[in-house]
C-alpha cells in the first residue's frame, strides 16, 4: 500500500453518521488512496464465465488501476493476469476479448502460454549469465494474488488478505442466486458487448444512484409522464407495449418508493425492493413460466419469482438487475470521471422474449442516448459541479435516521427512501481506507 500525505484522522473526520464532507467527491489526492485502498482490497467484478467458457479464451479487464487479462486455463481454472510483458512492460493486447494459444508481446516477440509462464523469446541465449533467466520467475507474467467465481460471476483481488469472496459477499449473494435461478437451464451467459461510457461525475454518484429511490420521480418525469399518458389512452383499446410498463413506474408517487425498502447487507453490500419493485407489474410470459415449472416445480418456481429486488449493489463496483438479467460495472477513471459498462444475460433456457425484454430495458432505461438514462448523467454532472462551489462544504445523508429495522439473517433494513445505503457505503468506504498499523 502506498503511504499519503492524507491521515486516518484526517479521513474519519471527512466522513460523519449523518453527512460526508465534499472533499470525498472532488479531492484528486483522495481518489488516488481510493484506487489503492478499496479498489485494491475489496472484491472487484472482472467477468462472467460465459464470457471465457473454453480454454484459451480470454477478456480484458480494469482492476483499480490496473489492465488485467483473465484467462481460461487448460484445466478448466481461471487466472487473472497483468496486462503487461515483463521484459518492458509493453501492454500485450489491446482486443477486449479473443483466443490464444499463447499471449505474444508486439515490441520484441516474448511469448507466453495461457497461465503466464514464459514460453519463448528471441535470442535466449543472449540472457544466459545475467539475472533474466529462465528460472527467474520476473520473466513471466504476474498474476492477480486472489481470484474467485460465484456462480458464473468472477470477482479479483489485489490485495492477498482478507475474507474469502462468499464471505464478503454475504447476504448479497442471494440477488445473485436470484438472478441465475431465473434461468430455467440454471446458468447465465452474457450476450453481445457493453454499452460503456462515460459519466463526468465521481464514481461514488453513481454507486449511490442506484439505490436512491427519491430521484426517481423528479429526475425522470419528462419520460414517466408522457410515457403514463401513452399507457392510459392505449389500455383502452389493446394491449400496452413492454416499453410502457418499463417507463410509467418511475412515476409512481414516493409512498410507493416508500414501499419498496431499503436493506443493508455488510461490506457496503444493499438491495432495494424486496415483495415489491418497480418491475412487478410486467405482464407475464406463459411460455417462460412454463419453461420454469418444468425445471423447478411449483414450489420453487414461485419462490424464485416472488422475489422483487429492484436493484442490487456489491459494492463498490457492481450493481445487478436480477428481474432484468443487467448488470452494472463502474470503473473509475478519476476524480471526476467514471466509465459506466451496462451487461445484458441471457437466461439458458428461457424463450428469446425474456432476452428482447432485457435488451430493450438496457436500451431505454441505461444507454447514453435513451429515455431515462441521460436524466441521471445531467444530474451526476450538475452534483459535481455543484460539489466544486464554495458555497457548502458537506453532502447531507440524513434521511430516514435511525428508522432502521434488524432481520433473522442479520441484514438491516428501512424504508425506501432512506439514507440508510450511503451511511453504510461510507461506513465501509472508510474502514478500506485506514491502514492496519499506519
Amino acid at each position: 500500500m502506498k503511504n499519503s500525505g492524507i491521515s486516518i484522522a484526517e479521513l474519519e473526520n471527512l466522513v460523519e453518521a449523518d453527512r460526508v464532507h465534499k472533499r470525498l467527491y472532488t479531492d484528486g489526492d483522495i481518489f488516488e488512496l481510493e484506487m489503492d485502498r478499496v479498489f485494491s482490497k475489496a472484491w472487484i467484478f472482472v467477468c462472467h464465465e460465459s464470457q471465457i467458457p473454453n480454454p484459451g479464451d480470454f477478456c480484458s479487464s480494469q482492476l483499480a488501476r490496473e489492465s488485467v487479462l483473465i484467462v481460461r486455463q487448460t484445466d478448466d481454472t481461471i487466472r487473472v493476469l497483468y496486462n503487461r510483458c515483463p521484459h518492458k512492460g509493453t501492454q500485450l493486447t489491446t482486443a477486449a476479448s479473443g483466443h490464444i494459444r499463447a499471449f505474444r508481446c508486439m515490441y520484441h516477440a516474448w511469448s507466453f502460454n495461457t497461465d503466464g509462464s514464459l514460453k519463448a523469446r528471441p535470442l535466449a541465449d543472449a540472457y544466459e549469465g545475467s539475472r533474466l533467466n529462465t528460472d527467474n520467475d520476473d520473466c513471466n507474467l504476474k498474476g492477480i494474488a486472489s481470484v474467485e467465481s460465484y456462480r458464473g460471476f468472477v470477482f479479483a483481488r489485489i490485495h492477498d488478505e482478507g475474507p474469502d469472496l462468499v464471505t464478503w459477499l454475504g447476504e448479497a449473494r442471494t440477488s445473485i442466486d436470484n438472478m441465475v435461478d431465473r434461468a430455467p437451464g440454471g446458468a447465465l451467459e452474457v450476450v453481445g458487448r457493453p454499452l460503456r461510457y462515460v459519466n463526468d461525475c465521481n464514481w461514488k454518484m453513481l454507486v449511490e444512484n442506484v439505490s436512491d429511490n427519491l430521484h426517481a420521480l423528479p429526475t425522470h418525469r419528462s419520460a414517466s409522464a408522457p410515457a403514463k399518458e401513452m399507457a392510459d389512452n392505449i389500455s383502452n383499446e389493446g394491449e400496452v407495449p413492454i416499453v410502457l410498463h418499463m417507463l410509467t413506474p418511475f412515476g409512481s408517487p414516493l409512498s410507493f418508493f416508500e414501499k419498496i425498502g431499503q436493506t443493508i447487507c455488510g461490506n457496503g453490500h444493499s438491495f432495494t425492493g424486496g415483495e415489491i419493485s418497480i418491475h412487478s407489474a410486467y405482464p407475464e410470459s406463459e411460455e417462460y413460466n412454463q419453461a420454469m415449472l418444468a425445471a423447478h416445480g411449483e414450489e420453487t418456481f414461485r419462490k424464485i419469482l416472488s422475489v422483487e429486488r429492484h436493484n442490487t449493489v456489491i459494492y463498490p463496483s457492481l450493481s445487478l438487475k436480477c428481474n432484468l438479467q443487467c448488470i452494472r460495472v463502474f470503473r473509475p477513471i478519476s476524480v471526476d470521471q467514471t466509465i459506466l459498462e451496462t451487461w445484458t444475460f441471457r437466461l439458458r433456457g428461457a424463450p428469446e422474449e425474456m432476452l428482447k425484454r432485457s435488451l430493450l430495458y438496457n436500451q431505454t432505461i441505461f444507454s447514453p442516448a435513451s429515455i431515462a438514462g441521460h436524466d441521471d448523467n445531467e444530474a451526476f454532472c450538475r452534483m459535481q459541479q455543484g460539489l466544486k462551489s464554495g458555497g457548502l462544504e458537506w453532502v447531507s445523508l440524513h434521511r430516514h435516521m435511525d428508522t432502521e429495522t434488524r432481520n433473522t439473517d442479520g441484514t438491516i433494513s428501512a424504508p425506501g427512501t432512506s439514507d440508510i445505503t450511503y451511511r453504510h457505503e461510507y461506513e465501509a468506504w472508510l474502514a478500506y481506507m485506514k491502514i492496519d498499523g499506519e
